[in-house]
Order: structure tokens, then C-alpha cells, then sequence
């Protein structure tokens, strides 16, 4: 799973907040600037950004900008959570019968604090975030490397391999949507931030307006026919 606009549905608090900070900055962004740029991890972000805006950067100041962001998103989110729709029951009963990773360009305390603070931390077996792995979505690397962890400790246990096609990753914009199949897994399309059809063009296998009605059975039933 993907973390923010699937667990988690931030991505227009996520823009405000950076709306904000660059507008301090002395540049504007719009919401077609923003969401260019999903599945990039914040250092990737504010580079490109900057970049685009032609403004002077240094490693101090992305990292200066990023604390003040994080910490100003923890205080947005404290006041209500703002957890996608049947999120919950979805993971809790999806992590009854498949082992489940997230892998995420967001920073894993971010992740954690989350998971923790809607009681779901436990049905993860692996977290990937942004400390782990250096390319962004479209690039497959993150999906990868959940995947080889959750395939070691499969294995270790004594039971057989995964296998690529086997897996169903669940994203909300292009660029993750391409990083799954890129991976070559099966991926679901959830629209809590672009539109059904740019999530099919992306090669989303199927696409749906929320996980309420998603149960281990729904992603057996549908994805068996793409494995």
C-alpha cells in the first residue's frame, strides 16, 4: 500500500501546507505543479520546486523546510485525522490473510506516527519510506524492496516464494500506479486525489472510489483473473 491519498488523506493538506511555505519563500504552486509531482519524496520535491522557481537552495534549508512542514502536517492532522474512508477495517482484515507492506516516498516517523495513532501499526509487516530507498515512483524500487523483505520472511517461515504477479499494490496517483506495474504487480486505483480515468491510463487493473467494500475476498476475487 501507498501511504498518503491511501491511508492517509492529506495530499490537499499536504499542498497547503507547501503552498504556504514557498508562497514565504518568495514563489507560488499551483495544484497542477503539486500533483506533477506526486510520489516524489520531500527532498525531491522542494529541489524541484525550487528549481522551477529559478530560487537559490541549500542542504540546510531543504532540511529546514521539511521539519517545518513535518511538524506543521503533524499539527494539521492532530485536530482530525483525516483517514481514508473504511481504511481501517480494510487493513485489519486484509492482514488476517496476506502479509502487508506499505511503501511510501513519505519519511517513515511520519508513516509510524499514523499507523500508531489509528491503531494499525501491527498489520504491517514491513514499512518502506523515504530512508529507504533513492529513487521515486515511477521507479518500482520501493514496491521492490517491500516485496523482497516480505518474500525472506515468507520463505524463512517456510512457505514458498511470492511471486511478483501474486502481489496487489494500492496507490492513488499515476506515478505509483506505474511503479507497481513496473514492478510487475497487480495494482488497484483508489480516487481520492485524481480521477478514475487517469488512473486506468496510468494501468491501474482496477479502480475504485474507496476501500469500505474491499475485503480479502473482493482482492482474490478480482486480481486472480490478472495473476
Amino acid at each position: 500500500m501507498d501511504f498518503n491519498g491511501v491511508i492517509i488523506n492529506d495530499e490537499r493538506i499536504q499542498m497547503k501546507l507547501y503552498q504556504d511555505i514557498f508562497k514565504d519563500e518568495g514563489f507560488e504552486m499551483t495544484e497542477e505543479q503539486y500533483l506533477a509531482c506526486t510520489g516524489m519524496d520531500d527532498t525531491s520535491f522542494i529541489k524541484h520546486q525550487f528549481n522551477r522557481a529559478e530560487k537559490e537552495l541549500s542542504e540546510d534549508k531543504i532540511k529546514e523546510l521539511i521539519e517545518k512542514k513535518s511538524e506543521l502536517w503533524r499539527k494539521a492532522i492532530d485536530k482530525e485525522m483525516p483517514v481514508c474512508e473504511g481504511v481501517e477495517n480494510f487493513i485489519r482484515k486484509c492482514s488476517q490473510r496476506f502479509a502487508m507492506g506499505i511503501a511510501s516516498r513519505a519519511n517513515r516517523a511520519d508513516i509510524e506516527y499514523v499507523l500508531n495513532k489509528i491503531g494499525v501499526r501491527d498489520c504491517f509487516t514491513k514499512i518502506i519510506g523515504s530512508e529507504d530507498v533513492t529513487e521515486n515512483k515511477p521507479s518500482p524500487q520501493a514496491y521492490l524492496a517491500c516485496f523482497k523483505y516480505l518474500d525472506e520472511r515468507r520463505t524463512a517461515a517456510g512457505h514458498h516464494p511470492l511471486v511478483h504477479k501474486e502481489c496487489v499494490v494500492i496507490e492513488d496517483a499515476p506515478q505509483g500506479i506505474q511503479g507497481g506495474k513496473n514492478a510487475g504487480m497487480a495494482t488497484l486505483g483508489v480516487t481520492n486525489t485524481f480521477e478514475a480515468e487517469v488512473l486506468r491510463q496510468a494501468g491501474a487493473d482496477a479502480v475504485t472510489k474507496t476501500l469500505v467494500d474491499w475485503m480479502p475476498e473482493s482482492i482474490v476475487r478480482v486480481f486472480s483473473k490478472t495473476a
